[in-house]
């Protein structure tokens, strides 16, 4: 778990202007575990001190990695990851990320996207990621259903958590948890999982799905 401690001491560092770059990272990485980057299926660059805070082409050269932890830093775009042809889970909680863009590059192959604890507003371009079956955008910002539809495209999605978000937040307040599975359940049917609960035969009925 990262500690509140150690967030402050990450957003104290790229305040100050420190950070360090993907390239380096991987080299830093490389030379503790005694691994091959480009030959490994699960890169860990979660919680970098001083943090990452832009992606580079540097990432392109993970051809095996199936898992790309980056999680717990401070980048604030994302960038095409071509080349990631074996990509299947994309980790960038808590990081300063406001729109999910560029990731078509790895559109046939992710599954999973976690982007927890960012800044995003808008879902433009998550539709585009077809075979997504897990999707986190726990403590957001959207705020509209206009948004939140955009979900409805991805016809493989399993798993959602939604909770934190503006949106979430104002159903929960003015109706109440119930009625807000209830609406998530309706749009997105597919749902095996929302916001960390199963989905139960009587939520879906409740929905009128099957």
């Amino acid at each position: 778990l990262v500690t509140i401690a150690f967030w402050r001491c990450l957003m104290a560092a790229a305040k100050a202007g420190a950070s360090i770059s993907v390239k380096d990272a991987l080299k830093n990485w490389a030379e503790k575990t005694g691994k091959n980057p480009p030959e490994e299926e699960h890169i860990q660059l979660w919680g970098q001190l001083p943090p990452i805070e832009k992606m580079d082409n540097s990432l392109n050269a993970l051809k095996k990695c199936r898992k790309l932890s980056l999680s717990t830093n401070c980048i604030d775009k994302i960038t095409s990851l071509a080349g990631m042809d074996k990509l299947e889970i994309l980790s960038l909680s808590r990081n300063q990320i406001k729109k999910i863009e560029n990731l078509d590059g790895v559109a046939d192959c992710l599954q999973e996207l976690w982007l927890s604890y960012n800044l995003i507003e808008k879902l433009a371009g998550i539709e585009k990621l077809h075979n997504l079956r897990v999707v986190y955008l726990a403590y957001n910002k959207v705020a509209q259903w206009q948004e939140f539809d955009r979900l409805m495209e991805l016809k493989k999605l399993r798993e959602l958590v939604f909770i934190g978000n503006p949106l979430y937040d104002k159903i929960t307040k003015e109706q109440s948890e119930p009625a807000w599975r209830t609406e998530v359940i309706r749009k997105l049917p597919g749902l095996s999982r929302l916001d960390t609960q199963l989905v139960l035969d009587e939520e879906k009925e409740k929905a009128g799905v099957s």
